[in-house]
């Protein structure tokens, strides 16, 4: 772990906790697949996505396209993943317990930005928010993320407090951040996904 690139991690972090799954592979029982699936809309996350994989694991994973050209699966096998990443675990993420060790938590601190890039790039999206008021129409940039887990949520608004960007829950699996001094912050990470 010590050797561990802090913000790729922290960015792979956040996929995983929002599209990954680890699972077995075949008749080597040691052997595990981490697998992110990512709307083929956006070749870029896909791209960055890889790249961050290539140099954790030291070789590039594997593209997969669903046979409806919608979403892509970027696999990649490796005995250490497991290690890596001690979410993984049966069933739905949200319908376990999901903490961060010890040492993830102190690479999220050291690296909020790329987590929330690698949440977001997953579960989230920043799109123009548009409101009528009085007769007027009123436009403005905001982000939301979305995710089933209690837990995933917390991460996400821990990251955010870290960072300094004020959030508000919205609804009963959505977090927004809307205010303008909140989603200038926001965009030196992620800015539209793409």
């Amino acid at each position: 772990v010590g050797d561990l690139p802090g913000g790729p991690y922290a960015y792979l972090l956040g996929q995983y906790l929002g599209d990954g799954t680890i699972y077995g592979t075949g008749r080597n029982a040691r052997a595990r697949t981490l697998r992110i699936s990512s709307d083929a809309i956006y070749p870029g996350i896909i791209r960055e996505c890889s790249v961050v994989i290539g140099q954790l694991r030291g070789k590039r994973p594997t593209l997969r396209v669903h046979t409806d050209r919608r979403m892509v699966d970027i696999v990649s096998s490796w005995t250490a993943w497991p290690c890596l990443i001690p979410q993984h675990g049966p069933g739905r993420k949200h319908s376990r317990t999901i903490e961060l060790a010890r040492w993830q938590r102190a690479i999220v601190g050291a690296y909020p930005g790329p987590f929330l890039r690698g949440l977001i790039h997953s579960d989230g999206w920043r799109g123009v928010n548009r409101v009528h008021v009085k007769g007027r129409t009123y436009e403005y940039p905001r982000y939301q993320f979305s995710n089933r887990s209690d837990d995933i949520r917390q991460l996400f608004t821990y990251a955010c407090d870290l960072v300094g960007v004020a959030w508000r829950p919205w609804g009963r699996y959505h977090i927004s951040v809307a205010r303008r001094d909140a989603v200038l912050p926001l965009d030196q990470f992620v800015g539209p996904k793409r």
